[in-house]
């Protein structure tokens, strides 16, 4: 890995030198545009719209453009001269449960790598901030952008996580949340018993990218001139159930045979569980009494 930044964390008059390093890297296979007829590499060219003119790289800035259409042009100079307080250091701003911050804030994952002589203040500051159970709360620029983030300790290493502005999360206006609908406790107590009955341990390692491996393969059979196979097609997914309690109790069942290894065929599936039975019974008292219908807020 090659670092991609450096500079110190900052924890009150403790300086701890350090070199950031991307945590995670994307594994999308790439493509370029080319030319249908010969495979030729498309590239593009940065013109002026004003004069027509192709502008090389090092004679373009960057603009604003006003309400009015108008552009205001910033240089490299304009850049340098704001304060950005924190351009080499990472800033602890205080420590918090790491509980307290919603995920949504996180935007993207760093390592810490200490220099030499900040070694041992590094491990100090890894070994109490581990000990306490909370994560640091900090303040970061990167390329020209200061950000909240967070400090956590992650296999013996600090990752810092940037984090997004509040006024940079938006708020979900949706219309069903206007609405009130009814949801039966019969209902309620199946899809419980469904999470039930998925729940596990997480492991990364048992989840891979289908789509990307599928793709990997026609490429290199194309490149060995083989006949390309498409991959099997998969079960479309259904609109919604229109037996709510059914498709639930379905997918209970359906989930216990998968942890179980599944029935082989002529086997009889197994045996419903005590929830699904409680869910089952309450469904047919609900089906036997009046039926409501949901109401709606003003």
């Amino acid at each position: 890995m090659r670092s991609i930044w450096k500079g110190a964390i900052s924890f009150g008059l403790v300086t701890i030198p350090v070199k950031l390093f991307s945590a995670t890297e994307q594994k999308d296979v790439t493509f370029h545009q080319v030319h249908r007829e010969d495979g030729g590499r498309i590239r593009y060219k940065r013109v002026c719209t004003v004069d027509g003119e192709e502008v090389p790289y090092s004679d373009i800035a960057k603009g604003y453009e006003l309400a009015t259409g108008e552009i205001v042009v910033l240089t490299d100079e304009d850049f340098e001269d704001l304060p950005l307080s924190s351009s080499r250091r990472i800033d602890v701003l205080q420590f918090a449960p790491a509980d307290q911050i919603d995920p949504i804030y996180f935007a993207k994952s760093y390592y810490l790598e200490p220099d030499a002589q900040g070694a041992k203040p590094y491990v100090l500051l890894r070994d109490a901030l581990q000990s306490s159970g909370q994560v640091a709360v900090v303040k970061v620029a990167l390329r020209q952008r200061e950000s909240l983030a967070t400090l956590r300790v992650r296999d013996g290493v600090f990752v810092l996580e940037t984090m997004l502005w509040p006024d940079e999360i938006r708020t979900p206006d949706f219309e069903f949340l206007e609405e009130d609908i009814e949801v039966r406790p019969q209902e309620l107590k199946m899809a419980e018993s469904l999470i039930t009955t998925m729940e596990a341990d997480f492991d990364p390692t048992a989840y891979h990218d289908a789509y990307r491996e599928a793709l990997q393969q026609v490429i290199e059979a194309k490149v060995a001139g083989k006949e390309v196979v498409a991959p099997p097609e998969t079960e479309e997914e259904g609109g919604p159930a229109v037996d709510l309690m059914a498709a639930l109790r379905a997918s209970v069942e359906a989930a216990k045979r998968e942890r179980e290894g599944g029935p082989a065929k002529g086997r009889k599936p197994a045996r419903t569980s005590k929830a699904a039975k409680d869910a089952a019974a309450a469904d047919k008292e609900e089906k036997a009494a009046p039926k409501r219908k949901a109401r709606k807020s003003a």
